[in-house]
């Protein structure tokens, strides 16, 4: 006999999961019988939001899902911050949890975990919530999953299995995996978008997360039209690290939004053209006056933030592929005059002067130090200075090596757990936690996860994983609203932990940073050791030395 848990099992790895982030509980004991004889591998965080920033980690550095087994109730509350994170960014995550049994649901009688609405709180950070009250339904529940994951705008997906239904016989034979195709853009629309883009003298190309998996027909796309690239944080390095069409996340900066009113064509690929991508100064000041053309997954987006000329539901790739071969050469002799787009970016380079700018010196020589001693890593960061200015200045050799909690859902306690994720979907870089030392109190707990992983004998070939410690000491980046706003300073100035202390306790292995000399020597020691490595940047220290 084949359980509903054994099932779900089957149909995870049939879709090509490999892992699971969950903590087990009372209520997801028979779910855990089905994992006995596996090929999924099992990760116990400290904290059910720990699971789902690991999830997150997983498919940002991966692009596939991993999956979360979460308890009912306050497990899933515990989870929605995560779930909240990705879903702001368009993260793949599917998330199964318990819930009290089919004859109780919704009948208030006070069971362990009973929450009145469990599926309809979840479904505020989900693409959907489903509530299986039928085993024999799990395979069409779980496609509806992938093809949201494959074919649409992706994100977290919740199921929820009564803990009755675990044990339930499934009959049905186990079914195909299904595989769902993206849309390709429809041909009426890619003929005027080429010509849109033909005769434009001033072309520019905003790129967004939604373009990772499309690299390099992006990249030829861009060289094709000869366009300056403003790209979100999300897709940092998809041109490579010094691209001479490549401006970065400078959207909110004065010399790039003078780019973008000057375009007479904009094309922008998976991007929503959101505040924390283009607004950060949050003025509403990024302003788009030439002919938009957005390619997205997702329709409703193509409506949201600006509203476009063309609209094409479409994948990226299969959309920069198709205009490739719709477009004439640069070369072309009847194309109509255009402004080098080399030299545009030159200008505007020049206008940004970022290596000059006093509120990104501090943080120059941290990135120029990770450049030299870890070029290929992971950097993965939580919302502390060092990631702000990172947003603007760092360099990343390919997609899916430089992404935080700095925008979007905007939530603190996400670089640990997320760089441990990151580290088990790719092994083979090395991944760096740039975290501050309020967030990393959120989840100190998860120290002892990146412990474990450490230990497990199947990780040894992984590298370890550098945990920066940027420590100002409380909640800096609060403490400078407050006071340009003239608000006293209450509850942002913290005393940290002992971090060496910590660092024992876990068995870190832990540095001090005061120059970036130091950061330097610590993390060409990284590979020495399989524990992780803790660096504690004195924030104070750092900035005074680079004073002298």
């Amino acid at each position: 006999m084949t359980t509903c848990a054994q099932r779900l099992i089957e149909l995870l790895e049939a879709q090509g999961i490999d892992t699971v982030f969950g903590i087990p509980g009372v209520h997801t004991v028979e779910l855990y019988r089905g994992l006995e004889h596996s090929r999924l591998r099992h990760v116990t965080p400290r904290h059910e939001q720990g699971a789902g920033f690991m999830a997150d980690g997983y498919a940002r550095a991966s692009g596939r899902p991993a999956a979360c087994f979460i308890i009912t109730g306050p497990g899933m509350t515990n989870i929605a911050t995560a779930m909240g994170q990705a879903l702001a960014d368009s993260v793949p995550m599917l998330v199964i949890s318990s819930v009290n049994s089919v004859a109780t649901l919704g009948r208030g009688q006070g069971r362990l975990h009973e929450m009145p609405h469990q599926g309809q709180t979840l479904a505020g950070v989900a693409r959907f919530s489903h509530t299986l009250l039928d085993p024999e339904a799990l395979p069409e529940v779980l496609a509806r999953a992938f093809a949201v994951f494959q074919g649409a705008r992706p994100g977290p997906v919740h199921i929820e299995i009564p803990i009755d239904l675990f044990a339930a016989p499934v009959k049905t034979p186990m079914p195909a995996a299904m595989r769902v195709f993206p849309p390709a853009p429809a041909p009426q629309a890619l003929a005027a978008a080429s010509r849109l883009l033909g005769e434009a003298r001033r072309p520019l190309v905003l790129v967004g997360g939604g373009a990772c998996a499309a690299a390099t027909s992006v990249t030829a796309l861009v060289e094709r039209l000869d366009a300056p690239t403003l790209t979100t944080i999300n897709a940092r390095g998809l041109l490579g690290a010094d691209h001479p069409l490549d401006l970065g996340a400078t959207a909110s900066l004065p010399a790039a939004r003078r780019l973008a009113r000057e375009a007479d064509v904009v094309l922008a690929l998976g991007t929503e053209l959101g505040e924390t991508d283009y607004d950060l100064v949050f003025d509403d000041g990024f302003e788009l006056e030439g002919s938009l053309i957005r390619v997205d997954l997702d329709a409703e987006q193509l409506a949201r933030s600006q509203i476009a000329e063309l609209a094409m539901v479409a994948d990226i790739g299969l959309t920069a592929e198709a205009l490739l071969g719709a477009l004439e050469p640069s070369e072309d002799k009847d194309r109509p005059q255009r402004e080098a787009g080399r030299e545009r970016c030159e200008r505007v380079r020049h206008e940004l002067a970022l290596a000059d700018d006093p509120e990104l010196a501090r943080y120059l020589p941290l990135f120029a130090t990770l450049d030299e001693v870890l070029p290929e890593a992971i950097i993965v960061g939580d919302s502390t200075g060092p990631v702000y200015a990172g947003n603007v200045v760092a360099r990343r050799p390919a997609p899916r090596r430089w992404f935080n909690a700095a925008t979007g859902f905007g939530t603190l306690g996400y670089g640990l757990p997320a760089a441990l994720g990151a580290g088990l979907a790719r092994p083979d870089l090395p991944v760096v936690a740039l975290v501050g030392d309020g967030g990393l109190q959120f989840v100190l707990g998860e120290l002892a996860t990146a412990r474990d992983l450490a230990l497990e004998a199947d990780t040894t070939s992984a590298r370890p994983l550098a945990i920066l410690i940027w420590n100002n000491d409380g909640y800096d980046e609060i403490r400078r609203y407050m006071s340009a706003d003239g608000v006293a300073h209450v509850g942002v100035d913290l005393a940290p932990p002992n971090f060496a202390a910590l660092a024992q306790a876990f068995d870190c292995r832990y540095r001090q940073a005061a120059s970036a000399d130091d950061l330097a020597s610590a993390l060409s020691r990284l590979d020495d050791a399989g524990s992780p490595l803790i660096v504690e940047i004195d924030a104070l220290a750092w900035c005074r030395q680079l004073e002298h």
